[in-house]
């Protein structure tokens, strides 16, 4: 009978079901979206471009790998390096040293300047495995260049700028160059000695001899190498040519694990609510069953039958947006530059059936939870309260949703007293607590604000004290159609103004401490010595600085709980005075008058969330993940608008791939400064550059703004799901209002009200538990209040307030409009 009743039920009245079947959908399309985002971060591959040629790699790994706690307590975690790791060229000669390797390269990249022009630089030898041949002329001799640039002839000389300087070089040959690229060879020892990088190489390719396998000689060179290196064959020689493969899968992955399983819980959340509804909205049917015999053990197999037959279908409808969604999103942060162009989508069934398992999982658990006191209460009872809703204190989830409001107000008051990524990350559980406190206290939250909301629409009119005493009455209606709203609210305000806060900050910062008058930013490899020097001599300037931008990995958190998080840096080429005159750090404690080698000055909120102070020292990461511990000398307060870490260019260069300085600031100049400098990079005065820095955060604006977006958008699909359900159950009440006496106006009215207490409650606890989750973060990352633009926040409201009514007034109308006996 079971299978029966339920086939009967979704067959004779489907609109029962739309909701479920609606809500069930769009988890599937979020969970299976997010899934196939985290599968292509776990398979990302990229097959190699200059190593193609090369069929074993031997490189450093691009990922720092970072240790803490010991024993069951030990953790591990890799991090994308900022720039290229390498390895020492003694491990040439053990490469080349195995029974099955013809030749092993010594693979170094690097950048040089020609007439102000950026030149990439190679070692001659690298051409065994990259295919460039000579069009004219020889291999080079120490002294001399091969390159591959318009007007180069051989025999002729160039003056190529590298990290030592200006230098003369004979052009021993010529070479075509691929797609006009200017580049330049050198012998293989000269040019790891101009890379900046004496002693060390990018990599070592190495050459089989004939009949010699991949397999094979990766095996040996392994073997050779020991842990000094990781030996790579097929795609894997991708990540020997930098970390931008691995920051993909960090980003991927984040977003398909971290925001993906955020996102599935609220899905899973939301879903099990709307079929909660469904199942309780056919309270008198199941009363009627019990009345004429039907045991509790039928009635849940029939609510578990109708899960199984609506659940598989709309998780298969689901997929195909989510396969969508995903597609749209991979694209985007291809544009964005987020991921390298040749990677691919990764779409196989794996994320696919775990969505549709999470629908017909969270179907079926939620209708047993629902069906829960209907299949246990006896037959009379059944009837009475199918008629009029009693409320009830549920003794698991009352006690439940008690702990869960006062986990959330205990973790605020943490983390209000925590600093940096601490009080982020603690306040990031606040938001989950509160939503959770939310749904399980749903009703008696809904009663509270029927009161409280309702005192006003009682001297408004009868219809607006009806739409009260309806809230009143039906806790467990309205509190389904709160909790969604609520969702949509908390979240979105959350991610969006969490972005809007801290660009406020960064503005504001550098508002405040760019002091410079003009602003040089170089292209291509950068600006070298000689023109930090020449901007100093520029007409009125007083005052020169060149500044390398990179970043390093900073330790933070404590105790076991640690990781590391990329700090922006600024390497000074210049005196300490002359800083000091075209950006003013805000310094808190300490010194930089003299800011010398092995010293450096963080921003005030980096060096709380490292535990570190003036004077001590500061374990972190250089750009190619070499360990360093240089002696605080100071901390300032603008970091986020500037830059995070601030130390000698001496001490930086020998850790990036360009040591050329990325900006020179100036202060002063006469009138024809512009020319002068304009000669050196684009130039910008103070305005100019604070624009062109937010451009460079936008991304970071979208990626929230996305999340946002597909959280709150799935939020607010789910009330209004949840509205018209509540609506369309409500037609015999209606028609009942109807046929006493009330016009069609006043029902419209009433229910208008209804909709606007609903949406106001929903507007008001979720803006609530946003700003009990924004205040403490936002405290801990700037030390400011939250930023909420006013016309921004006013948007949502709009936007609730308009989806809330829209979602009533429209199947209410429907409604009314059937005739009525």
């Amino acid at each position: 009978m079971p299978n029966g009743l339920a086939r009967a039920a979704i067959r004779f009245k489907p609109a029962a079901f739309a909701g479920t079947f609606v809500a069930l959908m769009m988890a599937a399309l979020i969970v299976s979206a997010c899934g196939i985002l985290l599968e292509t971060g776990v398979r990302a591959s990229v097959p190699p471009t200059r190593y193609a040629g090369a069929p074993v790699v031997a490189a450093a790994s691009q990922t720092a790998h970072f240790v803490t706690g010991s024993g069951d307590s030990r953790s591990e975690s890799n991090t994308p390096l900022p720039d290229r790791a390498r390895i020492d060229d003694s491990l040439v000669a053990k490469a080349g040293s195995v029974p099955g390797a013809r030749a092993a390269v010594a693979d170094v990249t690097f950048p040089v300047q020609s007439g102000g022009k950026s030149v990439t630089a190679h070692g001659w030898g690298s051409t065994a495995f990259t295919g460039e041949k000579l069009t004219a002329g020889r291999a080079p001799h120490p002294g001399e260049v091969v390159l591959a640039a318009p007007g180069a002839s051989v025999g002729g000389h160039t003056t190529l700028t590298t990290a030592d300087g200006p230098r003369d070089f004979r052009i021993s040959g010529t070479v075509r160059g691929q797609q006009g690229a200017p580049t330049a060879w050198f012998t293989d020892s000269e040019a790891i000695r101009l890379s900046g990088h004496p002693g060390r190489v990018d990599a070592v390719a190495v050459l089989p001899k004939d009949g010699v396998t991949a397999a094979a000689l990766k095996s040996q060179v392994a073997h050779a190498v020991g842990k000094k290196a990781d030996v790579h064959t097929g795609d894997d020689r991708s990540e020997a040519e930098g970390s931008e493969l691995a920051y993909a899968q960090e980003m991927l992955t984040g977003l398909g694990g971290s925001f993906g399983g955020i996102a599935a819980l609220v899905a899973m959340f939301t879903a099990a609510g709307t079929v909660a509804l469904s199942v309780g909205q056919r309270a008198r049917e199941y009363a009627l069953l019990r009345a004429i015999g039907t045991t509790p053990r039928q009635i849940r197999r029939t609510i578990a039958t109708e899960s199984l037959l609506v659940a598989p279908l709309a998780g298969a409808v689901g997929v195909l947006p989510g396969i969508g969604l995903a597609r749209w999103w991979f694209g985007q942060l291809k544009d964005k530059g987020a991921i390298p162009d040749a990677l691919d989508l990764s779409v196989s069934f794996i994320p696919l059936v775990s969505a549709v398992g999470v629908a017909v999982v969270t179907a079926l658990v939620s209708g047993y939870a629902a069906a829960r006191r209907p299949s246990r209460i006896r037959p009379g009872q059944a009837l009475s309260e199918s008629s009029v809703e009693r409320l009830r204190f549920g003794w698991i989830r009352t006690p439940l949703g008690i702990a869960a409001a006062v986990g959330g107000c205990v973790l605020a008051g943490i983390a209000s007293s925590l600093t940096g990524d601490d009080a982020a990350n603690v306040a990031l559980g606040i938001v989950m607590l509160f939503m959770l406190a939310v749904a399980l206290l749903g009703p008696l939250v809904a009663r509270g604000c029927a009161a409280l909301f309702g005192l006003p629409l009682r001297g408004a009119g009868a219809s607006a004290s009806l739409a009260a005493a309806n809230s009143r009455t039906n806790a467990r209606r309205l509190a389904s159609a709160i909790t969604p709203i609520v969702l949509a609210m908390a979240f979105s305000s959350t991610l969006v103004f969490m972005h809007t806060s801290e660009e406020r900050v960064a503005s504001d910062q550098q508002r405040d401490g760019i002091t410079a008058d003009h602003i040089v930013s170089a292209s291509g490899a950068g600006v070298t010595a000689d023109g930090v020097t020449k901007a100093g001599q520029a007409p009125g300037v007083t005052s020169a600085v060149g500044l390398l931008k990179t970043s390093v990995l900073v330790p933070l958190g404590s105790g076991g709980d640690r990781w590391l998080e990329s700090a922006s840096t600024q390497g000074v080429t210049g005196s300490s005075r002359d800083l000091a005159r075209v950006q003013d750090l805000g310094v808190r404690t300490g010194t930089m008058a003299s800011l010398g080698k092995g010293e450096i000055a963080v921003d005030a909120k980096l060096a709380e969330s490292a535990h570190v102070k003036t004077g001590e020292r500061l374990a972190l990461r250089m750009p190619d993940g070499t360990k360093a511990s240089p002696k605080v000398v100071a901390t300032y307060d603008r970091g986020l608008g500037l830059s995070q870490v601030t130390l000698p260019a001496a001490d930086l260069k020998q850790h990036v791939t360009s040591s050329f300085s990325s900006e020179i600031w100036t202060k002063g100049g006469a009138p024809q400064v512009r020319s002068a400098l304009s000669a050196l990079g684009t130039l910008r005065d103070r305005d100019g550059y604070a624009t062109a820095q937010s451009t460079d955060r936008a991304v970071n604006a979208w990626a929230n703004a996305v999340m946002a977006a597909v959280l709150g958008g799935f939020a607010a699909i789910a009330a209004v799901n949840t509205l018209v359900m509540t609506v369309l159950d409500r037609r015999r009440e209606l028609g009942t209002l109807r046929l006493i006496g009330s016009t069609r106006r006043q029902v419209m009215v009433m229910v208008r009200w209804e909709a606007l207490l609903v949406a106001c409650a929903g507007i008001v606890i979720g803006s609530a538990i946003a700003l009990a989750t924004l205040v403490p973060m936002m405290n801990g990352l700037t030390g400011e209040s939250p930023y909420i633009p006013p016309l921004l926040y006013g948007s949502f409201v709009a936007a609730t307030l308009a989806l809330g009514l829209a979602a009533t007034a429209l199947p209410a109308r429907a409604a009314l409009r059937e005739p009525r006996p």
